[in-house]
């Protein structure tokens, strides 16, 4: 959304809002741009740039990013225009969907030719009655910190809503509590600004202008309340005109990496999963092989019965949003894999999407071409089925695709050739999960967030069966440094909903 006339001389300013659900990010907005109009108090007017519906417990205004652009009128009160990114608010009730979502949204918009490439102020939004440091806030904060690079750290404050003398100390503590890395001042405190979201109250409406003249005290109330938003808004513009931008080049990466390394584990544990039901198909065809062998010598048509792995096509989900965003799966054709499931919404074709890199997949196995991929309403299902098979049935199975030395080798040893290369395909995307970790602690402003830690388990765990001793080592003195902010972060997260799928 723009407001204004956009002057080609003029500074402009960017400030991305992230927080919680409820935190106040949209009547803030409207503080914003009420304050650079140079509307007050005595004006008896109120502008809304964001439409504040009837608000919903725990439900997000901001389904999407929206920025807003707002340009010189008078040029009285900012030296600079805005551009506010509004992100829609964490912990919303409609899921954690949601919340996955965002990180994806911001990529787009940083990578996009007409995008947002850099960011003066990360306000981190936050109510004041916050008076306790739970896991669902420490969610919130952890969330919050996944999405930047390591050199925005100085370029983050604290906008507090709801403020007022006696709550502004319970949320400045939560702050220090919560080790949020942020701007610090002088006193290695974090930097904050204070605003009370009630001073648009009434302000909109006759019949609540004329009951507020009945009021007194509920007008005294809203008067102090404008005064703390005026007071914190003048001293964050200047703060806001003072801050050099920051590129968003490292937090685009980091995003990146963040997404394609939970595409890379969702298709490591399909991946695992099928090598682990082949592993099992073998050494079944193995054991029938070697107990029955002079049977099957003697009668081809002898079967054993084994629980053969397959795939097939399953529906999920999917269609159109606001004609903006498609949901749908983003499927290897060749290795019939899911490449990227769930997400990936804003690419329309699968050459769009996240984990294609230099036109090619970066998770599937073979590393495929986009053309061979597909977007639709479906993903490959792994099962198994109780079959019997000949000997005939088994050799056709096995001997296809093999050279013809292999061929000469005996069934028993292309069986155990299959294994082994089993093993080695499982080992090589333990190494890709790995160094997508990797990456993002050289670039991460916190590595160690909920949306890595959940991963740990299972890479420390299969690196262990491989005998990998030092990625193991290093993952694990990763796991041991996590604070209990992130631990109850992802409490909350495992607590709502089961990791699993």
């Amino acid at each position: 959304m723009t407001v204004g006339e956009k002057n080609p001389k003029k500074k402009n300013k960017t400030i991305l809002l992230v927080g919680e659900t409820g935190a106040g990010k949209s009547t803030l907005i409207n503080t914003l741009f009420n304050y650079s109009m140079g509307v007050k108090w005595e004006d008896q007017i109120w502008f809304q740039i964001v439409q504040e519906e009837e608000k919903s417990q725990g439900k997000s205004q901001t389904s999407d990013v929206i920025v807003y652009e707002i340009f010189d009128f008078e040029d009285k009160i900012l030296p600079y225009s805005l551009t506010i990114v509004d992100t829609p608010g964490y912990g919303d009730t409609r899921g954690f969907k949601c919340d996955d979502i965002i990180r994806e949204r911001l990529l787009d918009l940083f990578r996009s030719d007409d995008g947002v490439h850099e960011v003066h102020v990360v306000g981190v939004v936050m109510k004041a009655s916050d008076n306790r440091l739970s896991d669902r806030l420490m969610y919130s904060f952890d969330s919050v910190m996944s999405l930047f690079g390591n050199d925005m750290e100085k370029n983050i404050v604290a906008l507090i809503t709801h403020s007022n003398a006696l709550k502004q100390k319970s949320a400045i503590n939560i702050l220090k509590a919560g080790k949020i890395k942020c701007a610090k001042n002088e006193k290695d405190n974090p930097v904050y600004f204070l605003f009370d979201n009630c001073q648009d109250a009434g302000q909109t409406e006759e019949e609540d202008e004329e009951e507020e003249e009945e009021e007194e005290e509920v007008l005294e109330a809203l008067w102090c309340a404008d005064k703390i938003s005026t007071k914190g808004m003048t001293k964050f513009t200047e703060f806001l005109g003072k801050t050099e931008s920051q590129k968003l080049k490292t937090t685009a990466q980091v995003l990146d990496e963040r997404i394609r390394l939970t595409a890379c584990i969702q298709n490591l544990q399909e991946r695992i999963n099928l090598t682990e039901l082949k592993q099992s198909e073998i050494r079944q065809i193995q054991e029938a092989l070697q107990e029955h062998e002079e049977e099957m010598k003697k009668n081809k048509e002898f079967t054993v019965e084994i629980d053969e792995v397959y795939k097939e096509k399953q529906n999920i989900k999917s269609g159109t949003k606001w004609l903006v965003f498609y949901e749908g799966a983003v499927c290897c054709t060749v290795c019939e894999e899911n490449c990227h499931y769930p997400g990936c919404t804003k690419a329309w074709k699968p050459q769009h999407c996240e984990v294609m890199r230099g036109g090619r997949c970066t998770v599937c196995t073979e590393k495929c071409p986009a053309s061979d991929h597909v977007k639709g309403n479906w993903i490959y299902a792994i099962k198994t089925r109780r079959v019997q098979k000949t000997i005939e049935d088994i050799k056709e199975k096995y001997g296809k695709h093999k050279s013809e030395s292999e061929n000469r080798l005996s069934l028993l040893e292309n069986l155990e050739k299959e294994l082994n290369q089993l093993t080695t395909e499982k080992s090589k995307l333990l190494d890709e999960s790995y160094q997508h970790i990797v990456t993002l602690e050289h670039l991460a402003l916190k590595v160690d967030t909920w949306s890595t830690i959940v991963h740990l388990d299972l890479l420390i765990e299969k690196l262990k069966e491989k005998g990998d001793t030092e990625k193991v080592q290093k993952l694990e003195a990763m796991r041991s440094r996590v604070d209990e902010g992130t631990r109850a972060a992802l409490r909350y997260r495992q607590v709502q909903v089961p990791m699993s799928r």
